[in-house]
């Protein structure tokens, strides 16, 4: 393993583990219940990264022997041990990014579902079909993964587009993956609006919210201003006579949520409560980051909501990854949900630079 600073805290770990096993079988730690359910609590925490860890080693052992066997006259044995080497590289390569990984300490929020936001930004009924594209993508790889993904609110526009959508996507490690997607992605494209085939500039913004709910975030009733009034489809025509559509104001923070994608007011209210706790999780967060000076945007993987992330070229057929400087020409299989290549380049490049911090706060 070529970072010592990691190797050093693997060691330490296996060597506490070791010794937290041989504590834990003393018969006065066995006959004192709360010592011994504190000890066997670490042990089990540390058990993953113990066996990964063993693990680990076995591999580079075993390595090690099929490189000497790579000196063998005998070009039969010879040509096994090549085989041998090129495999065990491979999981010696696995382990390290899996101990890596289980290094870095867990986001509380990492197995949560998530309220994914999407908006046109920049460049009119252009930016709301790169909208629609972004959202089509983000199904398909909710498909792929088995995903379950519910519309709460849509704002159409007439030819196909999303001035606005929110959804909720459930499933398992939603957040660990898609929190990556959350900033400013820019598409370079001609417009289908565009009769002189000039290439334009468009933008749309990307939330990836926790679900959040009563054991995260307290309401007061009195807080909340709720209205309702007529659903009304793309263009603003009317498509519900009576007052179906939902609006809820959190008076303290001004934070508004609108919802009309249900027939019955009491549904509309269901969905816009989900967002709403969704936000003000995110708020009250972003006001806790602020008075610890911890920024989101120096992380790598985060996204600030501001930051441009991601460039989609058509005449090129390329995505750039800003944050990462990752290019692929691989734009239609991307739009198509073919997203893991980028993201497991975002989740290796934040857990190398979470390291890099666990080192300097060393």
């Amino acid at each position: 393993m070529k970072n010592k600073f990691l190797l050093k805290r693997l060691e330490g770990i296996a060597k506490r583990y070791e010794e937290l096993q041989k504590e834990i079988s003393k018969p006065e730690i066995v006959q004192d219940i709360k010592k011994y359910q504190k000890l066997n609590k670490e042990l089990k925490e540390l058990s993953e990264i113990y066996e990964t860890y063993k693990l680990y080693q076995k591999y580079e052992r075993e390595y090690e022997e099929a490189k000497e066997l790579l000196r063998s006259g005998d070009e039969d044995i010879k040509a096994l041990a090549e085989e041998e080497v090129r495999r065990l590289q491979e999981k010696i390569e696995e382990t390290e990014n899996k101990l890596k990984e289980l290094m870095i300490p867990k986001d509380p929020d990492e197995s949560k579902n998530i309220i994914l936001e999407i908006r046109a930004g920049a460049g009119g009924e252009e930016a709301a079909l790169f909208a629609a594209d972004l959202f089509r993508m983000y199904q398909k790889y909710a498909e792929e993964r088995g995903w379950k993904i519910t519309v709460l609110s849509a704002n159409r526009t007439g030819l196909g587009g999303f001035k606005e959508v929110i959804a909720l996507v459930e499933g398992k490690d939603v957040y660990s993956r898609l929190k990556y997607e959350s900033g400013v992605h820019r598409v370079q494209r001609i417009p289908v609006t565009e009769s002189g085939g000039r290439i334009h500039t468009s933008t749309v913004t990307v939330a990836v919210l926790p679900e959040a709910g009563e054991e995260d975030i307290q309401i007061n009733p009195q807080d909340l201003k709720i209205e309702t009034f007529r659903a009304s489809g793309a263009g603003g025509q009317y498509v519900n006579t009576t007052e179906t559509a939902v609006r809820i104001t959190h008076i303290p923070t001004g934070i508004t949520v609108s919802c009309q994608e249900e027939r019955s007011q009491y549904q509309n209210r269901q969905k816009a409560m989900k967002i709403l706790y969704a936000r003000l999780k995110d708020y009250y967060n972003r006001l806790k980051e602020e008075e610890i000076a911890r920024e989101r945007r120096e992380q790598v993987g985060t996204g600030e909501r501001s930051e441009k992330i991601r460039t989609y070229n058509f005449p090129q057929n390329r995505v750039t990854d800003h944050r990462i400087n990752l290019t692929l020409y691989k734009l239609p299989e991307i739009l198509e949900g073919n997203l893991d290549e980028i993201i497991d380049a975002l989740r290796t490049a934040e857990i190398e630079e979470k390291i890099k911090e666990m080192e300097k706060a060393l």
